[in-house]
């Protein structure tokens, strides 16, 4: 993993770059899942620090090893959000240490379409801003109050997981409303939310392969099109601001989180 990591950070952005450089630190090393990393670290607007070792992100963890669930204990996550759909989740169930609270949190992915479903409307471009754009947004109260709900209640010893299929789309959505809360400024979010590019390099290399089989196009053109950029998320917040006022409009109405909430969120999981 490493070395794609390095090779990645080559030609990304330097914002990008400069996040990527944390990964020794960030990554977490698991033998059967790859993107699982600690969402701290960051610098928040008024001067502080999200905390490290409260809030991870993943991409499907159906296959961790025995060491894996240890690393899991050692790093005292006791709940996990999955935000795969129900068809989706049933097929590679989550491998996680007996007594971790799991909770499957589907709302928008079982409208997700299939790999031929998705084939053509790569052809007509246009995927990804479907998915961060207007027509999503009617999915992302329901998706994502669980994830906040929790993170509310969350006890001071203990940390919590986020996942999908790759760790990219719907977590990092769920990543990039969880720093924005915390007044990390955007262009660190978005610097979080593209270095899945690199550390799903080996992945997206793979899927990009299949989808160009399915599609006719060419590897670099499904790259460009499934690669992960800044304007997506800017896409996302734009939608939720046009349809509730401001972003804060509709983590308050959707997600349960007002002013008082955030002051919650800001003592727990900063300093």
């Amino acid at each position: 993993m490493k070395k794609y990591i390095l090779l990645g950070a080559i030609s990304m952005p330097v914002l990008a770059a400069a996040q990527l450089a944390d990964s020794t630190q960030r990554l977490v090393r698991m033998q059967g899942a790859i993107n699982f990393r600690d969402a701290g670290g960051y610098a928040t607007k008024d001067g502080k620090q999200v905390t490290w070792g409260k809030v991870y992100r993943s991409a499907d963890v159906s296959h961790l090893t025995d060491a894996d669930l240890q690393t899991f204990r050692n790093r005292h996550i006791i709940s996990v959000i999955d935000f795969r759909g129900t068809k989706e989740s049933a097929a590679a169930p989550d491998r996680l240490p007996e007594g971790t609270k799991y909770l499957l949190s589907p709302a928008g992915s079982d409208s997700l379409p299939n790999m031929q479903q998705m084939a053509a409307m790569i052809k007509q471009t246009g995927f990804l801003q479907t998915m961060y754009g207007s027509p999503s947004v009617k999915y992302y109260g329901e998706r994502y109050r669980p994830l906040f709900q929790q993170l509310l209640t969350l006890p001071d010893t203990a940390a919590i997981m986020y996942h999908c299929t790759g760790g990219r789309d719907r977590t990092g959505m769920a990543t990039a409303l969880f720093l924005y809360a915390l007044g990390v400024p955007q262009t660190t979010i978005e610097a979080d939310f593209t270095a899945s590019n690199v550390y799903l390099a080996p992945m997206h290399a793979q899927m990009f392969t299949m989808m160009s089989k399915a599609t006719g196009m060419q590897p670099e053109q499904i790259k460009k099109e499934m690669e992960l950029r800044p304007e997506l998320l800017q896409s996302f917040f734009s939608a939720l601001a046009a349809q509730y006022g401001t972003v804060e409009n509709f983590m308050e109405k959707e997600l349960g989180v007002g002013p008082k909430e955030v002051a919650i969120l800001r003592s727990k999981y900063t300093k």
